[in-house]
């Protein structure tokens, strides 16, 4: 499976352009919150990276079970890219969120549900990631990974539900009366939102390229060897 210039051009071309725009709509078009100050507009971005994990996840999940049903090591593959960059953006979400937490609520960190599911799903996918890396023979590491994979994907719809079910300090953005937002501020965080998924999608597309062009020169290394 491997990448085709032509997509990988194609999603580089919209991951700068979108990037571009969102840095555009968080810095200049979405107007400065009277409360935070400049320090308000880290938001469209802690925002759309904390949407990526949980995209990430979403796709380790799902290539996990894909693998177990069809035995086949592209989705192995995918699981682990995701899992990979999922662990980055996540790692983001946990380094940006206190610097906004600082202002808004005066401390960097404290133990409610959100903050604290946010720290476990971070550490189940860190010790998804060890697991592979202590499991040497492939299709075992593949296996327990894969059942690890989708037994961890639990904890993210929990994350993301903490602020509906439990009394927490981060502010609930997508109510059934609508956002609490304005219009140029949707407009941010939705084009930040975007962004990061196409980029997401371009760093996915780079992963799985290295690990096949990893394959196709060990094939090469036992014909040259034999």
């Amino acid at each position: 499976m491997r990448m085709k210039k032509n997509n990988f051009i194609a999603v580089f071309a919209a991951a700068v352009i979108t990037m571009m725009f969102a840095i555009y709509a968080a810095f200049i078009f979405a107007p400065e919150e009277q409360t935070m100050g400049v320090v308000q507009r880290i938001f469209y971005f802690h925002i759309a990276l904390a949407w990526v994990p949980y995209l990430a996840f979403l796709v380790v999940c799902i290539a996990s079970i894909f693998y177990l049903t069809k035995r086949e090591t592209k989705w192995d593959r995918l699981a682990m890219g995701s899992a990979e960059i999922g662990v980055v953006f996540d790692t983001l979400v946990l380094i940006t969120g206190p610097f906004w937490a600082r202002v808004a609520w005066g401390y960097y960190w404290t133990w409610e549900p959100r903050l604290t599911t946010s720290l476990i799903v971070w550490l189940l996918y860190i010790a998804y990631i060890l697991l592979r890396r202590s499991v040497g023979e492939p299709d075992r590491r593949a296996r327990f990974a894969a059942v690890f994979g989708i037994v961890a994907f639990v904890s993210v719809p929990i994350n993301f539900m903490t602020i509906r079910w439990w009394r927490t300090i981060h502010p609930l953005i997508l109510k059934s009366t609508g956002m609490e937002l304005s219009a140029n501020m949707r407009v941010a965080m939705f084009a930040s939102i975007i962004a990061f998924t196409v980029l997401y999608v371009l760093f996915l597309q780079l992963r799985v390229a290295v690990d096949n062009s990893n394959e196709e020169l060990e094939k090469l290394k036992d014909e040259i060897g034999s």
